[in-house]
């Protein structure tokens, strides 16, 4: 993986990056050291390089099992708990992965909504197909996957019986308590730990992560490896010079403090498009504190280059652009000649489509310059396990180091128990009584 910042000098210089070098570097020993804000939820820090054997053997034998037993598996999650994994299997998978056959079991998610009409039509899809469920939750008393699991085990145990069912499901969730933990040991569901000292949003490289990509027939060795590996290149002793994650974090932290205070991630290829979906929520809750931070959106491109491309070219200008590039495509094919050229693209004729998506979005780079979007780029050599692994673990550090940057603790979530409150004070939940009343007077 490599960084390049060369299209952010117009606006912010090289020289002003830097100068944050020992502040950034600080930061990286304060994450290894354990020494900043939110030190008790650091256990991601050096996950990638201490997964041992045997938990890999583990996770990839209930992946063989689920392979013989089941044709769908159903992840339940919500949050880090569901978007790292989605992120790998939308990557890795063929686009049409839903019209094709193969002998791994389809994946898919639940409990990151509460619709109705979603759960509905899961259910009547399961009614005649073989299925496993792996929940995932900590508590295992977060709303919507708590629903979820709820309905699926009651259905997969009326459809399978109690014995059947009990094999059929695993919970990744606390080591020692709470309801999910309790439940498994009563039903003697198989069970995979989060580790206490890591947070949702930077799971994807335990269980949470591991075995629902595991169970799709990707490699997560590869993907650890590729981890490990940029965990070695960002970690301390690596000059700020060679280390991509400080440079990003000090590159983004400088254009914040220029007034660029939305960030877009833009990827060329659609199997990212849920990588970005998991950036978003990894930013957006580690930095939106204490009235700042850099807004995280994103698009997916030339796609949204025919709707948001106007606004990103000429609209509020307080946004700078990261974008992943991606330097060699899984297959090879060539726009041929029409001697009509009714579309008048005759000029593109024996060119690869990938040349023409490379120079789109070279273009569009260059414009969105010209229009006041500082552009930060980051290349990979393709899109596979051993280069998302890097990918995600780069993310993840550079998110440390930049929040430490902006003043804030990058690993509590304190505003994310706001909106609950309300929805337990509407549902009359036991002990919110006076919320309740409170709230359904706002309301009248």
């Amino acid at each position: 993986m490599k960084l390049y910042i060369d299209h952010i000098t117009k606006f912010v210089s090289k020289e002003k990056v830097y100068a944050r070098r020992d502040e950034a570097l600080g930061y990286v020993k304060a994450l290894y050291e354990k020494t900043g804000k939110g030190s008790d939820f650091l256990g991601w820090v050096q996950l990638p390089a201490s997964v041992t054997e045997s938990e890999i053997a583990a996770i990839e034998e209930v992946a063989s099992f689920y392979k013989k037993n089941a044709e769908i598996v159903v992840v339940i999650g919500i949050g880090g708990s569901y978007l790292g994994a989605k992120a790998t299997l939308e990557a890795l998978s063929d686009n049409f992965w839903t019209m094709k056959e193969n002998e791994n079991p389809k994946m898919i998610f639940a409990g990151q909504n509460i619709s109705e009409d979603y759960l509905y039509e899961l259910i009547d899809l399961l009614e005649t197909r073989k299925y496993g469920i792996v929940v995932i939750s900590k508590s295992g008393t977060t709303t919507e996957p708590a629903v979820a699991f709820r309905l699926l085990k009651d259905h997969l145990e009326k459809k399978a019986g109690k014995t059947q069912a009990k094999d059929l499901i695993v919970a990744i969730t606390d080591e020692k308590r709470g309801a999910l933990r309790t439940l498994a040991r009563q039903e003697g569901y198989r069970t995979f730990v989060i580790p206490d000292d890591v947070g949702g949003r930077y799971s994807v490289l335990t269980p949470v992560g591991l075995l629902p990509v595991a169970i799709a027939g990707f490699s997560i060795r590869q993907l650890l490896q590729g981890a490990a590996d940029m965990q070695k290149a960002t970690g301390p002793g690596v000059p700020f010079e060679e280390n991509p994650a400080a440079i990003y974090a000090a590159a983004r932290n400088e254009l914040y403090r220029s007034g660029k205070t939305a960030e877009i991630l833009a990827g060329y290829h659609p199997k990212l498009l849920y990588v970005t979906e998991w950036w978003k929520q990894l930013y957006g809750e580690s930095e939106g504190k204490e009235n700042r931070g850099i807004f995280p959106a994103g698009v997916t491109l030339t796609a949204d280059l025919h709707s948001m491309g106007q606004y990103i070219q000429e609209g509020l200008r307080n946004i700078f652009e990261t974008v992943i590039s991606v330097e060699r495509t899984a297959h090879k094919l060539r726009i041929p000649n029409d001697p009509a050229n009714l579309d008048t693209l005759n000029f593109l004729s024996e060119k690869r489509i990938d040349e023409v998506n490379k120079m789109a979005e070279l273009g569009t780079m260059l414009a969105h310059v010209d229009g006041g979007v500082p552009n930060i780029r980051i290349e990979i050599p393709a899109i596979n396990e051993y280069n998302l692994g890097e990918l995600f673990y780069f993310f993840e550090i550079a998110c440390g180091i930049s929040g430490y940057m902006l003043g804030v603790n990058p690993f509590d979530q304190p505003g994310v128990e706001a909106y609950k409150k309300n929805m337990f004070a509407l549902l009359d939940k036991p002990g919110y009584e006076e919320e309740s009343k409170k709230i359904k007077a706002r309301l009248q």
